[in-house]
C-alpha cells in the first residue's frame, strides 16, 4: 500500500501519495526546485523565459501544461498526473486542478520570511518525493551561508537600497515587499525607512515605490542592489546600466565602495524559492564582499 503525506500550503492542505512519478509543474520556481531534486516532470508550463539551467524544458519532447498564468486543463488531464505542482501565479486555479490530481501550491506569501518559508516548501517536496536527506543537506549548507552574510551585515550595520529598473522607471522595495529576504534573511538595514502605510502598500503591490536618482544620491546607500527587469521583458533593449552610469549614482557610498551589484534577474524575479535560484541569490550577495 502506497504511503501518503499531507502538506499545508497557501491554498489549504493536500494529501499526496509519496514518490509520484507523473508530475506536472506549473511555475518556474517550482520547476527549479523539482529539477534540483532530480525529478523530471511529464509536463511543464511554457511561454516564459527560463533560466539557462532549465532551458531543456523548452524542448518539444516535454509536454506543455499551459502557461504560468493559465493552465491548459485538457493537456494536463491527458498526462494522467498523480501530482500537480503550481506556483503563485496559477494558484487561483487550485480548485479546478485538484479535480484532475492532488495539487500542491509551491509559493511563499509576500512579506513573509523568505528563507524560513522556502525551507518549509523544500521540506514538503522532500517528504513528497522521499528526498528528505538531499533537502536537509542543501538547507544545512545554505543556512551557514545565510548566517555568515547576516552576521556580517548586522555587525557592520550595513544598509541596502533595493531598486528595480523597468520601462524607464526606477522603484524601491522595502521591508514588507517581495524582496523582504534582503532585510529579514540577509540582515541589511533598509536605507529608506517606510511608514506603516507604505509598508502595507508594498506587501500588496509588486512594483515598489517610484524613486529618482536624486533621491538615491540623497539617501546615500552603503549597498545598492539593482534588478534590471527590462532584461526580461525587453530583451536587447535594456539601457539600465547606461542609465545608472550617472554622477548622482556615482556620488553614493555604495558606488564608491564597490558595493553596487546587478542582481541575477531569473533568480530574484522569476524562480522564487527555487533551489538553484536561492543559491544564486546568496552568490550575488556574497559577491559584494569579494568585490571590496
Amino acid at each position: 500500500m502506497a504511503e501518503s503525506v499531507t502538506v499545508d500550503h497557501i491554498m489549504g492542505s493536500t494529501t499526496i501519495e509519496t514518490s509520484p512519478t507523473r508530475v506536472v509543474v506549473i511555475g518556474i520556481g517550482a520547476l527549479d526546485a523539482v529539477d534540483a531534486l532530480g525529478i523530471k516532470p511529464v509536463a511543464v508550463s511554457k511561454g516564459t523565459t527560463l533560466p539557462s539551467y532549465l532551458t531543456q524544458y523548452n524542448d518539444n519532447n516535454v509536454s506543455s501544461a499551459g502557461t504560468i498564468f493559465e493552465p491548459d486543463f485538457e493537456s494536463i488531464y491527458t498526462q494522467k498526473p498523480d501530482l500537480i505542482i503550481v506556483g503563485p501565479r496559477s494558484s487561483k486555479h487550485f480548485k479546478e486542478l485538484t479535480k484532475i490530481a492532488p495539487t500542491f501550491v509551491f509559493a511563499v506569501e509576500n512579506g513573509s520570511d523568505y528563507w524560513q518559508s522556502t525551507q518549509a516548501l523544500w521540506h514538503d517536496l522532500g517528504e513528497i518525493f522521499d528526498k528528505q536527506d538531499v533537502v536537509n543537506q542543501k538547507i544545512e549548507t545554505l543556512n551557514q551561508r545565510f548566517a555568515a552574510i547576516k552576521n556580517y551585515n548586522q555587525s557592520h550595520n550595513m544598509d541596502a537600497l533595493m531598486l528595480m529598473s523597468s520601462g524607464g522607471n526606477v522603484t524601491s522595495f522595502g521591508e514588507g515587499s517581495r524582496f523582504a529576504v534582503l532585510y529579514q534573511d540577509f540582515g541589511f538595514k533598509p536605507t529608506i525607512e517606510t511608514d506603516a502605510k507604505e509598508t502595507k502598500s508594498e506587501k500588496t503591490g509588486g512594483h515598489g515605490q517610484l524613486v529618482s536618482y536624486e533621491l538615491v544620491s540623497q539617501e546615500n546607500p552603503s549597498t545598492l542592489l539593482i534588478l534590471d527587469r527590462d532584461q526580461l521583458v525587453n530583451k536587447g533593449k535594456s539601457t539600465t546600466r547606461q542609465d545608472f552610469d550617472n554622477d548622482l549614482v556615482k556620488s553614493t557610498k555604495a558606488y564608491q565602495d564597490n558595493r553596487m551589484v546587478y542582481l541575477d534577474i531569473p533568480a530574484w524575479y522569476v524562480a522564487s524559492s527555487g533551489i538553484t535560484a536561492t543559491q544564486t541569490m546568496i552568490e550575488d550577495i556574497e559577491a559584494l564582499s569579494k568585490a571590496q
